[in-house]
Parts: C-alpha cells; sequence; structure tokens
C-alpha cells in the first residue's frame, strides 16, 4: 500500500490540555508519528512524502473565516496577553450567540470547541501538512485503488467553523470531499475511531451524496457528549445518509466487526461508489484514551473486510494514542486490507 505523511507533523507539539479541571500530559504527541511512520515502514508499505495542495480543497469542508482564523491566531496573540505560550479559549460561543466577534479573544471562543486544542507557534503549518497528507491520499486512492494517509494532527472532530478534540481541519471530509469531486460519485465515510466523528457527521449532515457511518463508543459519558447517537440520521436531503452505531463501553471484536459489517452493508444499500475510512486505533484494547476492547487480530480483520469491498479507498489516520501496540495495532489493519485487495 502507498502510505503518504509528512514531516511537518512534528510541528505541532502541544505539552499539556486540561482535562477535567487539570492539566494533564497531552495524549496527542509527535512520537505517533514516528511510531506509526515506523511502522508503515517496517511492514513494507511504500512511503512517500505528501504533495501540497493549498487552501481551496479545504475550503469544500471549512469556511474562510475558520481557516483566517488559524492562519492569523498565533501571530495575533499579543492582543490576548503578551507571552502566551499557547492559545486557548476563556469565553465558548453557545448556540444562542450569533455575532461574528472582531477581537480576536472572541474569534477564540466562537472556534474553538474545548481546552484540549491548543494553538501553538507552529499548528497551522502542521494543520496544513496534514491536510496535504489526506488529500494525497484520496489522489492516490482515486487513481490507483487504494493508499493510508498518516495524519497528525487528526481531524474528523474538526467541524465545519470548529476546533476540537485535537483537531483542526477535518482531514476525513476533505478526503472525503476531493473524492466525491474527482470521481463524481457518491462517497462512504466509514469511522471506525473510538471517539463519534462529531465533525464529520456536521460537515455533510445536510447532503446525500456523502454518506456518512461512525461506530463508536456510546457518547452518552464518553466525548463528544452531545452527538453519536442512534436518531441522527440526517436533514433535508441528507435525511438518512448518516448512520451512528454507538457500541456499549468494553466492546471487543466480535461487536466491532459486526458493526463494519453493517456499515459496510449500509454504504452498499446507499450507492456508495468510492469510500473513505476513518482510521483510529483508539478502540485498542490498550488505548490510554479509550473504553473499548478491540485486539490486534481485530483490527487486522476489519482491515480485510474494508478492504473487501474493491471500491477506491482512502484511510486516513484520526486516534490511536501511545501504547506497546499501537505500531502492531496499524500494521495488521493496512495488511489486512491489502491481503483482501490481492485476493
Amino acid at each position: 500500500m502507498r502510505a503518504f505523511h509528512s514531516p511537518s507533523s512534528l510541528l505541532h507539539a502541544p505539552s499539556t490540555y486540561f482535562r477535567r479541571g487539570k492539566a494533564i500530559p497531552h495524549l496527542e504527541q509527535p512520537a505517533r508519528y514516528d511510531l506509526l511512520l515506523a511502522a508503515a515502514q517496517h511492514s513494507g508499505h511504500d512511503i512517500e512524502i505528501a504533495g501540497t495542495f493549498g487552501v481551496d480543497p479545504i475550503l469544500r469542508v471549512h469556511s474562510g473565516r475558520y481557516l483566517n482564523f488559524l492562519k492569523q491566531a498565533w501571530d495575533r496573540r499579543a492582543e490576548i496577553e503578551p507571552g502566551l505560550e499557547h492559545i486557548l479559549p476563556s469565553h465558548f460561543k453557545r448556540p444562542e450567540m450569533h455575532h461574528y466577534p472582531t477581537h480576536i479573544i472572541g474569534q477564540v471562543g466562537f472556534h474553538m470547541a474545548d481546552l484540549s486544542t491548543p494553538i501553538h507557534a507552529q499548528t497551522y503549518a502542521a494543520v496544513m501538512a496534514s491536510a496535504d497528507v489526506a488529500l494525497s491520499a484520496a489522489r492516490h486512492a482515486a487513481n490507483h485503488g487504494h493508499a493510508y494517509g498518516l495524519c497528525r494532527p487528526p481531524g474528523h472532530h474538526a467541524s465545519v467553523e470548529s476546533a476540537g478534540g485535537f483537531c483542526f481541519v477535518n482531514n476525513t471530509a476533505v478526503a472525503a470531499a476531493y473524492l466525491r469531486d474527482t470521481l463524481n460519485c457518491r462517497v462512504g465515510v466509514i469511522d471506525i475511531d473510538v471517539h463519534h466523528g462529531n465533525g464529520t457527521q456536521h460537515v455533510f449532515y445536510g447532503r446525500d451524496d456523502v454518506v456518512t457511518v461512525s461506530i463508536h463508543a456510546d457518547p452518552s459519558n464518553f466525548m463528544p457528549y452531545y452527538a453519536g447517537y442512534g436518531d441522527e440520521t440526517g436533514e433535508q436531503r441528507g435525511l438518512g445518509y448518516n448512520l451512528n452505531l454507538p457500541l456499549p463501553h468494553g466492546s471487543g471484536d466480535d461487536v466491532y466487526l459486526a458493526a463494519i459489517e453493517h456499515a459496510l452493508e449500509f454504504c452498499q444499500r446507499m450507492g456508495v461508489e468510492a469510500l473513505v475510512v476513518a482510521l483510529g486505533l483508539d478502540a485498542s484494547e490498550q488505548d490510554p484514551n479509550g473504553v473499548l476492547a478491540v485486539t490486534t487480530e481485530g483490527f487486522r480483520r476489519a482491515g480485510q473486510r474494508l478492504g473487501s469491498t474493491r471500491w477506491p479507498t482512502a484511510l486516513i489516520q484520526e486516534g490511536g494514542y501511545l501504547s506497546e501496540i499501537l505500531g502492531d495495532n496499524l500494521k495488521a489493519v493496512l495488511d489486512g486490507f491489502d491481503t483482501a485487495r490481492s485476493l
């Protein structure tokens, strides 16, 4: 499999974030990139530096003012307070608040959904590089059948105008929009991250040209809490094109794989002809940020099943945090996928 990456992924290096009222070591570390890249290399996959696509493909998913905010926020940090080490909100926009503020303090609260996604000096460069990785994988999948994008920072919690959940630009949605426009077909997104792909759902919720499915841990007491439930099926033209499959905490291989089968059957029924897999590995039994119990063998079987469709497929890295088996789990998915495609 062709695997795309960018060394600029290392530029975003948050040290801590706020969780339940206290600062803790940040889980989304640059070491994730090093470990996942080494796993792909040692597995014999064809490694390639991502190309450069600019902002236009990202603007198919995100608003211009949001991208401008991400680009300018660090340079405007002194307007908040001189000497800031990172940018995080002190206020948050609520649904009943509609005006867009001109001051950077208000824009931070407007565009940032939580305290886990700080902006640093090189965050924007890393975010744009991560989107380039997703687009490179999507382009290769469109032309050659399938590819993997080692995207960091991840993306599936980023919405049209907001960052959150360690995510800034929604790489999965950017790849799906690219495939939709390039292949002129209905695209499916299957998100297998332990967390609901709330940003991706929001991006495509009113559309019928991209089918969105998320397999994730029950969000009633797990992030993102406010989305990811079975009654969220889309709206307007997108009604019926969104499917959520929340799983009981502690679910293992059999439940996880049955949900993937359900997701693929749904995509088939909805007329999907190309696929993006939001490849979260944090459903692992050893993930420090997860509540499911998928084994390495379970990930191999998941990759094999996802690879059996023959649809052009871009696998886009989402979550999956540092553990002894993180690299093994990536290798298992990619090898399982390649095995299915070689049959």
